[in-house]
């Protein structure tokens, strides 16, 4: 891949019928807390980092990465990672994180957190965010943008998560939804979600881009593209084929390289169209009036991909082999991406659901199970009751490492950020750390502002420096 790329996830948090419901919004500051006081795992923020981030709501994590609360929830953000298997293997130990902390607060029976991204009793939607950097110089011209909505629409053919049913927000403009006749199932959670193509505001107007400029880089050098579009995957497998195919368009971008005449006429509606669309043909409308499938879309980008990336790397070399395994598979052979794909695997877990109990889809019975996909727990999680075939099975087992939780990846600036974790870990120095930056007593600053570099060498001599502890800072921090 060699792109530094990171994920960011929300969790939903689910209670047994024994657990007072009340507790929901508790069990989240419960796990955040026991992570950082009782395991340390990190270290908690000392100060403000915006209105909404209070001191102590949250943390940056041995392994270069983050976790806090966000509107509720639990939200994890993995290092920078610059090769594929690392993020897809640092992306899971947010789950690992989390479970391990029910475990050890006895609760693991009692309460459960869900790798999803609706919640089918409010209506309300949590995301799953992507971070690519990107060189400052890329041209996002309108043709240039069109072209990118237009693989970010119709890449959830193999990048959604599935799930029972809809919902019909509003966007700015509140005007009520048309009725509309009843959806089964649908491809992605996240589509009904999505009221704009390009726009920064999110928690309202929620886009498939973010516009917001935040490279959390050299703003020189780098932009960061933001996206909202994504699910939150299971499968392991998913996760890589998302980020790894998107990382590939991206290369094409920056290289002037991406197909010509391929923007849609409405890419949001095209979203949700392609998402809702029962007979899976997936027919979108472009801007030139002629029509194309999702399908026949995603191959255009696998043959340009395969014609300007190919042996770049052993990693891009997999990631060809198995976009294209997969594309060709959805149409003829979809039982062989059952435990690959989520959509294919959620739906044929339901429709088996379906025909064993005599249900209709509109059974409530059906949202649960729904649910009970995305429970991170391996013990109750129906994803990890599939079995898939040999070549999925061996990936998503290879990039599964305990060591994510603690250990950050050696090639990216998150191993610098984690040495000055532990660091102020076995300190009393007040400090203040971000992505692109660490401070030791409110003065003194290091600027970190290559995620490609380590930075080893120049936190050591930076944590190193003699240093007084101010007595009023201390107790002014505490």
């Amino acid at each position: 891949m060699d792109r530094v790329v990171g994920i960011e996830t929300e969790y939903g948090c689910l209670l047994s019928e024994d657990e007072p419901h009340v507790n929901s919004e508790l069990w989240p500051a419960k796990v955040k807390n026991h992570l950082f006081r009782k395991a340390d795992a990190g270290t908690i923020d000392l100060h403000y980092r915006d209105y909404e981030e209070p001191p102590g709501n949250g943390g940056f994590l041995l392994n270069g990465g983050r976790l806090y609360l966000d509107m509720g929830h639990i939200e994890y953000a993995s290092p920078e990672c610059l090769h594929l298997h690392d993020l897809v293997t640092y992306e899971l130990a947010g789950d690992e994180l989390l479970q391990s902390a029910l475990i050890a607060l006895g609760a693991e029976d009692r309460v459960a957190f869900i790798k999803n991204n609706v919640d089918h009793h409010t209506g309300a939607t949590f995301g799953c965010h992507e971070n690519y950097l990107m060189r400052r110089e890329a041209q996002f011209t309108p043709p240039i943008l069109g072209t990118l909505l237009t693989f970010l629409a119709t890449r959830q053919i193999f990048t959604g998560a599935g799930r029972v049913g809809q919902s019909n927000p509003l966007a700015f403009d509140f005007e009520p939804p048309q009725s509309e006749g009843q959806v089964n199932f649908q491809l992605s959670q996240r589509a009904d979600h999505i009221v704009n193509d390009i726009y920064q505001w999110v928690q309202f107007n929620r886009a498939i881009i973010n516009a917001r400029d935040e490279p959390l880089a050299d703003y020189r050098k780098y932009r960061r593209l933001h996206l909202l579009i994504g699910d939150s995957n299971m499968s392991p497998y998913a996760t890589a084929l998302k980020i790894g195919t998107t990382a590939c368009v991206l290369s094409l971008l920056e290289e002037g390289r991406l197909p010509r005449n391929l923007v849609l006429a409405d890419a949001v509606q095209s979203t949700r169209d392609i998402s809702r669309d029962a007979s899976e043909q997936w027919i979108v409308r472009l801007e030139n009036g002629k029509t194309v499938s999702a399908l026949d879309v995603q191959w255009e980008f696998h043959h340009l991909a395969q014609k300007h990336l190919r042996h770049s790397s052993a990693e891009t070399n997999w990631l060809l082999e198995n976009w294209g395994f997969v594309l060709e598979a959805i149409p003829h052979n979809r039982q062989a991406l059952i435990g690959g794909v989520d959509w294919i695997t959620k739906k044929w877990l339901l429709e088996t659901f379906v025909q064993a109990e005599g249900l209709s889809w509109d059974d409530p019975w059906l949202q649960s199970i729904d649910l009970e996909y995305h429970n991170i727990d391996p013990r109750r999680g129906l994803f990890f009751s599939i079995t898939p075939g040999k070549r999925i099975a061996e990936w998503n087992n290879s990039v599964r490492r305990p060591t994510a939780t603690h250990v950050a990846p050696a090639n990216t600036r998150a191993s610098g950020r984690a040495r000055a974790v532990t660091f102020f870990q076995n300190c009393n120095f007040p400090y203040v750390i971000n992505w692109d930056s660490i401070a030791c007593d409110s003065r003194d600053f290091l600027v970190m502002g290559n995620p490609f570099e380590t930075y080893n060498d120049e936190v050591d001599r930076f944590l190193s420096k003699p240093r007084t502890i101010n007595v009023a800072d201390e107790s002014a921090d505490r």
